[in-house]
This record gives C-alpha cells, sequence and structure tokens, in this order.
C-alpha cells in the first residue's frame, strides 16, 4: 500500500489518502505499507505533522526493528522539507545497520 499523507493536494492514483499523522501510523502499524509520502503542515499543528511520522518511524526502526518504507517528502515548506529529509536519512541508516 502507498499512503499519502496530505490537506489539500489531490491523491495520486494507486495512492490511499490520509489527513493526520495518526492516520499514518495507524496504517504504518498495519505492516502493508510499501511507501509514504508525506506533507509536513496539516493545517492544524495540535494533530501533528508529517514530521511526527518521521519521528515515529525513527523510534520504532530504533527500538523496535521496524522496517521502514520507502518514503518521500512533498511539502512546500522549504525548512521543514529538510528536516524530514535528514530524519529520513538518518533512519534509512539506521535501518540499513539492522538488515
Amino acid at each position: 500500500m502507498k499512503v499519502y499523507l496530505d490537506d489539500e493536494r489531490a491523491t495520486p492514483d494507486g495512492w490511499t489518502r490520509v489527513y493526520w499523522p495518526s492516520e499514518a501510523i495507524e496504517l504504518l502499524n498495519s505492516g502493508q505499507v510499501t511507501e509514504i509520502s508525506l506533507d509536513h503542515d496539516l493545517g492544524d499543528d495540535e494533530r501533528g505533522t508529517g514530521y511526527d511520522v518521521v519521528l515515529w518511524i525513527e523510534e520504532q526502526v530504533a527500538l523496535h526493528e521496524f522496517v521502514p518504507p520507502k518514503m518521500l517528502v512533498h511539502s512546500a515548506n522549504v525548512s521543514a522539507r529538510a528536516k524530514m529529509e535528514a530524519g529520513i536519512r538518518a533512519i534509512m541508516a539506521r535501518a540499513n545497520t539492522h538488515l
């Protein structure tokens, strides 16, 4: 399953749309996610951002040997995008040491 976390953009064909980090994390927990594309700003920071999903994946990889899906960032927020991409690089470096 491909998961697309966004509050405004159109969902690409073949992707499952979610609006909130909790929904993305629920699907990640299912073990069925092969790819995830993340927006950062979702319209209600109290409900979370795309970076919260990156942090969750990082924790799962570090503590539970979670195998992360392919991760993409499609956020237009330049500084948040850079932070999320740095997190993804760290996750992939750690995940590759578990293999």
